[in-house]
Parts: C-alpha cells; structure tokens; sequence
C-alpha cells in the first residue's frame, strides 16, 4: 500500500534526480506500482493542491506539495535510522517502508530524540542512494570504499 505520503515523497526525490517534472513511469516504478494506479494517486494529489499534473511532461509539486514531501521525507529517514543505527536491522529499508504509513508524527519524534536526528534532515537524503548518509550501514560501506546500499 502506498500512501499519498508516500507519493509526494518519492515525486519530490525524483525531481530532484531528473532536475524538473517527474515522469508517471519513473514514478510507478519507484514505487513498484503500474502507471495506472500512479496516475491515478497523481489526480488526488492534484485535488488536494498537492501536485500539477501536465500531460507528457509529469508531475510537480506545489509549495505545500513540497512541504509534505519534505515532511515525508524527514519522517522516513527517522524510521530508517531508528531501524538500521538503533535496532540494527538488517532489512531495516523494507521495513521502514512498510512502517512509513502508520507511524504518526508523535511516535516520529519520540523516534527523532534516539537518533539525534542531523539538522540537516531532511536535505542528508541521498536520492541516488536511496538512502540517509547519516545511516551508519551506509557510512560503513562508504568508508570501506564500496557502492552504497540500495
């Protein structure tokens, strides 16, 4: 399942990767759904003032689109941090994304104060990685001069 979070987070992340729109099958595949069903979210987002939508071209976000998207955004990294640094699970990204849609901004912050979350969240979001760079999993391999994980 797949939340409206969800999608103005990964619509933002791929707006950053493609440095404009993000296109609907850049979008269905990063969030490993069919183009229908992203166009379909994309319409919603539309409705709530959340995204624009130009045919052959994708889909942007509204300033408030971005501000959920970031908000989004910053509350996955606390969820994987929490997961990979704190728990040190192994599939702690699947598991994250599977949490991302029913941690509450509460329990986000209570989770927040054990990472001690870098100010810089959520801008520390590598894109490209799909990943925090604050993840120590990530750091290790990094230091060890090997790709990031995926």
């Amino acid at each position: 399942m797949n939340t409206a979070d969800q999608y103005v987070k990964a619509i933002y992340l791929l707006q950053q990767m493609e440095d404009g729109p993000a296109s609907t099958g850049a979008l269905a595949d990063r969030l490993d759904v069919s183009p229908a069903s992203a166009n379909e979210m994309i319409g919603k987002l539309e409705s709530r003032g959340l995204a624009e939508h130009e045919k052959y071209k994708g889909v942007t976000l509204t300033d408030e689109g971005i501000v959920s998207a970031r908000d989004a955004l910053q509350t996955y990294c606390i969820i994987e941090r929490f997961l990979a640094n704190v728990l040190s699970v192994d599939e702690f990204r699947s598991e994250a994304r599977e949490l991302e849609p029913v941690i509450d901004d509460l329990v986000a912050e209570r989770l927040d104060t054990i990472i001690d979350r870098n100010p810089n969240c959520p801008d520390c979001f590598d894109p490209e990685a799909d990943a925090c760079c604050h993840l120590e999993v990530v750091a290790e391999h990094v230091e060890a001069g090997e790709q990031r994980a995926d």
